[in-house]
């Protein structure tokens, strides 16, 4: 009797323990609480072009340049869209122009003293600069200059960038760009690519084709008012008399621009600087 009593006993808790596991098992655990929402942050509020626009051209206007120059870079880096990007860049562009023909000092240049015997060739060449980029920068009027006169000279490095497949020319200050021009190319691949430099620059040059010596007031001469030659010869940058051709690979090799724009070119960078042919 007492064993059946025992057994009937441990029958039941084992029972009654397979129950409790059961019914533990098959009740759902409480769910997590839900996480919490951050909540998004608020769009960007966009901002009317001219409201963007106003300081910095303000600034430029009252010649505080440089001031003007960082506002358009703050604007750069703000969510903007792709067409406002893109008409502040060109007024940027057209600010370091200023920048470059005025004489405000940037940490490109320095203010450098007359002395008795100099003249703007000299300094030029001491500085690595061009004549033209000092009387354009100090607004000398007939290229006439005194001891004791205060010039600003241009003392930082510039090259240039030709990307064949966009007709685009980029001109570099060291390694901030300054300013993108239009430009011709060769058709097909005639225009050599690679690193150059620039070896010879002339003003209002005559055109030497085959069989032919074209002078500069000819109406055949395709040349325009500038050459810059590069290493590899029988190519260069130069004006053109043919301004619809600019954005087009139209030309036998050379790279064609505007007379304005060449003319500006060849102010700014001196013999030697490197150009780069990209396709």
């Amino acid at each position: 009797m007492k064993k059946s009593y025992l057994g009937w006993n441990l029958f039941i808790l084992l029972t009654a323990g397979w129950l409790m596991g059961a019914t533990v098992a098959e009740t759902p655990k409480p769910s997590a609480e839900p996480a919490q929402k951050t909540a998004a942050a608020p769009a960007e509020a966009v901002i009317p072009a001219d409201n963007i626009l106003s300081e910095a051209r303000q600034l430029a206007q009252n010649g505080d340049f440089l001031a003007a120059k960082e506002k358009y870079k703050q604007f750069l880096t703000r969510n903007l869209s792709s067409d406002l990007k893109k008409d502040i860049r060109k007024e940027l562009e057209g600010l370091n122009c200023r920048i470059l023909f005025s004489k405000t000092i940037t940490p490109g240049s320095i203010i450098y003293d007359v002395k008795s015997g100099d003249s703007l060739y000299k300094i030029a060449k001491e500085h690595n600069t061009t004549v033209g980029l000092i009387v354009r920068s100090n607004q000398i009027k007939g290229f006439t200059i005194y001891p004791g006169m205060k010039l600003k000279a241009v003392i930082a490095s510039f090259s240039i960038k030709v990307r064949l497949s966009k007709n685009k020319l980029y001109l570099y200050q060291g390694a901030e760009l300054i300013k993108t021009y239009n430009v011709a190319t060769g058709h097909g691949e005639a225009t050599p690519f690679g690193e150059f430099t620039i070896e010879n620059k002339l003003v209002n040059p005559t055109w030497y084709r085959a069989g032919a010596v074209v002078p500069p007031d000819s109406p055949e001469n395709i040349l325009g008012t500038r050459w810059m030659g590069l290493s590899v010869p029988g190519y260069g940058i130069h004006g053109t008399t043919q301004p619809e051709s600019i954005g087009k690979n139209i030309s036998a090799g050379c790279i064609r621009m505007l007379n304005e724009d060449v003319e500006e070119l060849y102010d700014i960078v001196p013999a030697k600087t490197k150009v780069t042919i990209l396709k």
